[in-house]
């Protein structure tokens, strides 16, 4: 019986050894996939972070507007950012018809475009610029002749940093004509992000 008994506790530590190396490795392994799942964590994090990043940016890289002047403007004792009041398309919000002023929310590169459109009667008195962060970047005139019924535009493709400003300037004791029909137009829209 001592025999049996001998053999039985030596079968007993043996199961108990294997049992233990069992559990050990088990929780070696239990500690490996804790980190995997937290490295794992951390990469999906990530990755959110980066869609949202770029969900953001592609948002804010839709940007786009027209806005007309719809009222006559001028003339003024000073020059005049233009408040061009009518807002036909204003997608990403950065044209403010409070202040007639557009303004960058991504760096990149812009076209903007504005028409001109001179008296209805009498001499022509119309000088006009495309201005960015107060400096003339492009400009219309038409001071001279006996004509009326004049309309002019001008263009430009401008490197914007966020927060630049880009407007429409109505010079002093000059004037432009406008009414219901939006002679007097102002546009601009992000060709691509830098």
């Amino acid at each position: 019986m001592r025999e049996k008994l001998a053999a039985m506790t030596q079968t007993q530590r043996r199961l108990e050894e294997t049992l233990g190396a069992a559990i050990a490795s088990m929780e070696a392994s239990v500690q490996s996939y804790k980190g995997e799942a937290e490295e794992l964590s951390k990469a999906n994090k990530n990755h959110d972070e980066q869609l949202k990043a770029l969900v953001h940016v592609t948002s804010a890289s839709k940007i786009a507007f027209t806005a007309a002047l719809g009222r006559s403007a001028g003339p003024f004792s000073q020059e005049t950012a233009l408040k061009y009041q009518r807002i036909l398309t204003n997608i990403g919000s950065g044209y403010n018809s409070y202040t007639g002023i557009f303004t960058a929310m991504v760096r990149g590169v812009y076209y903007f475009r504005y028409t001109m459109y001179n008296n209805n009667f009498g001499h022509p008195n119309s000088v006009v610029s495309l201005m960015k962060n107060g400096q003339m970047m492009v400009s219309t005139w038409d001071t001279e002749g006996a004509d009326v019924h004049d309309s002019a535009s001008n263009a430009a493709v401008l490197q914007l940093e966020v927060g630049d400003n880009v407007y429409v300037q109505l010079y002093r004791n000059r004037v432009v004509y406008d009414d219901s029909k939006y002679y007097n137009t102002f546009s601009g829209f992000l060709l691509f992000n830098l």
